[in-house]
């Protein structure tokens, strides 16, 4: 199984012509074997002006930015309806064995008490890398709308603002291959995926 965190920033950037390319791939190529996350993009964006304008805790700004990135999911669902929505891990492995492709809805994540989680030092990168960790998948592969230097650790990666601030370390020790590849990689991708590279596995 792959768990493939499309970045929220490709909803609403100058390159979004190549989100359906990458929602097609994911519905022709990755039905029984494939999670997709949306990461919160602009409407994540929006959360963070609106906590530096009005000063609202870390608690609030988590869930709001939560909700982003189910929103997004609700969007690339219905850019692409062969997807399917799927709440929680018994019914994205449902979804799976029915041998569709997934995209989470995060809302297990939404929180009444603050925990380590409820930072902006933990974002949909880092989220995605819980989820693939959570659903044993045996790869992760995040799709960034910026230019990717492939050999950069995480932490550099991190440092230079293309992954959270936490991913580096919550990556450390990870069962999954973890793969953080630019917008325009979809052929690569794809060729993987014809490959058989991605197998439901424990699903």
């Amino acid at each position: 199984m792959w768990v493939i965190k499309i970045g929220g920033s490709l909803t609403s950037g100058d390159d979004d012509a190549l989100l359906p390319r990458w929602l097609e791939l994911v519905a022709r190529l990755g039905g029984g074997r494939t999670v997709l996350v949306a990461g919160g993009g602009a409407l994540a964006g929006q959360v963070r002006a609106a906590q530096a304008r009005w000063r609202c805790d870390d608690l609030a700004a988590h869930n709001m930015a939560v909700l982003a990135m189910a929103q997004n999911a609700y969007l690339l669902q219905s850019l692409q309806p062969a997807l399917q929505l799927a709440r929680g891990e018994p019914d994205l492995r449902n979804v799976l064995r029915r041998g569709r492709a997934a995209v989470w809805l995060p809302f297990e994540l939404l929180r009444e008490r603050a925990d380590e989680t409820t930072s902006w030092e933990v974002t949909s990168d880092s989220i995605a890398l819980g989820l693939a960790k959570r659903l044993r998948a045996e790869r992760l592969v995040i799709v960034k709308s910026c230019a990717v230097d492939g050999g950069r650790s995480h932490a550099e990666l991190a440092e230079a603002g293309v992954l959270d601030a936490r991913f580096a370390s919550l990556a450390r020790g990870a069962a999954c291959a973890i793969d953080i590849v630019e917008r325009g990689a979809i052929e690569r991708v794809r060729a993987q995926l014809i490959g058989g590279e991605a197998r439901i596995g424990a699903a």
